[in-house]
């Protein structure tokens, strides 16, 4: 049963916004923040090797990305509500079966629950929560409920240190997956079971009006997308698609690396501390790009600074090495003022370049794309790494990767439909 409250005051969507904000936090703080804290936990018990679980997390995120290419067709035939539900549930049992896997190949049925779960809480399952809800103020809109994103690495895994040596691997999973369980089953029913529509409302609050219901001058200019594998010969997809997942491959791999890199210069302590101060950045970051972005901004110029803000911080890192504090705080800083934003700006950028009715298929197989390119970022760099005796040369593999990320999404710019 679903239950909404709250419609006679106000615009429901800020609600909307904060039940996405509230999905993310979960979604990201068990799904995405949580395997890494898997591995450690896992090999210290059972000694397994780090390579078979990292193996298992490969599997969780490429089961994510299987499954978010269909969302949209899971949304059209069981709902929003329903299937994010499904999500906190399948994550729930998910992070429980992780943590009572007694032999290696258990983790690999552990890993399609959580992945799926990953999938039901994704960027593309926030996105569709928000989008219906506004057009011009969709920036900031976006922006408050990926702040969910980040919050939930800055809450989850202090959690998980804490609860673990408190109550055990086994209780704490169960403990944070029958929360998120019913957390989700609540917020799902109570503010993602409503539409504009059924309300009476229309997107950003506006007055129902002709000029507010007609299609936006240059919609019914925009190409429609091509079907099946012929939308990677669509050079707005392709370029937005490339340019998301080498910018996610560059970001996850240099977040794994991060710790380690930072250490020499600034002890554990410190090193723990500069990788908070960058999950803060990505949230300040991500506030102030959704308030400042003017409504009518190229968006792939804002995507290329992004990326700009980025590659500086990743050059500031490498140039810090192992000795300057300031440099690799200054490099902390940067990189992670457009850490949330790699996530935010794709939809953005679908919303103005493709017609209404496949924004939402764009930002799933955009969203899928990324999560099967960045499940191999710790791998492929930690291999790098190995073969070059450094942790420098990751990081500079990461700057070029933003640079070749930052090229391909201006490359899109000459097709670029206002819609």
């Amino acid at each position: 049963m679903s239950v909404v409250v709250g419609t006679s005051s106000g615009f429901f969507g800020w609600r909307v916004v904060w039940a996405a904000f509230t999905v993310a936090v979960f979604g990201w703080g068990v799904g995405f923040y949580g395997p890494s804290v898997f591995l450690q936990v896992l090999h210290k018990a059972h000694g397994w090797p780090v390579s078979l679980i990292s193996g298992a997390i490969t599997c969780h995120f490429l089961v994510s990305a299987a499954i978010v290419a269909r969302l949209p067709r899971l949304y059209q035939r069981f709902g929003l509500a329903l299937v994010t539900r499904a999500g906190g549930i399948s994550a729930g049992l998910g992070v429980f079966a992780w943590a009572v896997a007694a032999e290696p190949w258990q983790l690999y049925p552990a890993a399609l629950l959580s992945g799926a779960g990953v999938a039901f809480t994704s960027g593309a399952a926030i996105n569709a929560m928000v989008a219906p809800w506004f057009n011009h103020r969709r920036p900031a809109a976006l922006s408050i409920a990926f702040n969910g994103a980040s919050v939930g690495g800055l809450v989850f895994t202090p959690l998980w240190a804490f609860l673990i040596p408190w109550l055990g691997f086994a209780n704490s999973a169960m403990a944070v997956g029958c929360t998120m369980a019913i957390a989700l089953w609540w917020v799902a029913g109570t503010y993602l079971s409503a539409s504009p529509a059924s309300l009476g409302q229309s997107p950003d609050g506006e007055l129902q009006s002709a000029a507010n219901v007609a299609p936006k001058v240059g919609t019914e200019l925009a190409a429609a997308l091509p079907a099946g594998s012929a939308v990677w010969r669509d050079r707005r997809f392709a370029t937005l698609s490339i340019s998301s997942a080498l910018g996610l491959f560059a970001q996850i791999g240099l977040i794994a690396f991060l710790f380690s890199f930072l250490a020499p210069a600034l002890g554990d302590t410190g090193a723990g501390a500069a990788v908070s101060l960058t999950t803060a950045c990505a949230i300040f970051g991500r506030t102030l790009f959704g308030m400042l972005l003017p409504a009518e901004a190229d968006r792939r110029v804002a995507s290329a600074l992004n990326f700009t803000i980025q590659i500086t911080g990743t050059l500031a890192l490498l140039a810090a090495g192992n000795t300057s504090v300031a440099l690799s705080l200054l490099g902390c800083a940067l990189f992670g003022l457009g850490l949330g934003n790699l996530v935010s700006l794709p939809p953005l950028i679908a919303q103005r370049e493709f017609v209404r009715s496949d924004v939402p298929r764009v930002v799933a197989l955009i969203t899928a794309t990324n999560q099967a390119v960045f499940a191999f970022a710790p791998f492929i760099l930690g291999t790098l790494s190995d073969l070059a005796g450094s942790t420098r040369a990751p990081i500079l593999a990461v700057a070029s990767v933003q640079i070749v990320a930052a090229v391909a999404v201006l490359v899109g710019r000459s097709t670029r439909s206002a819609s």
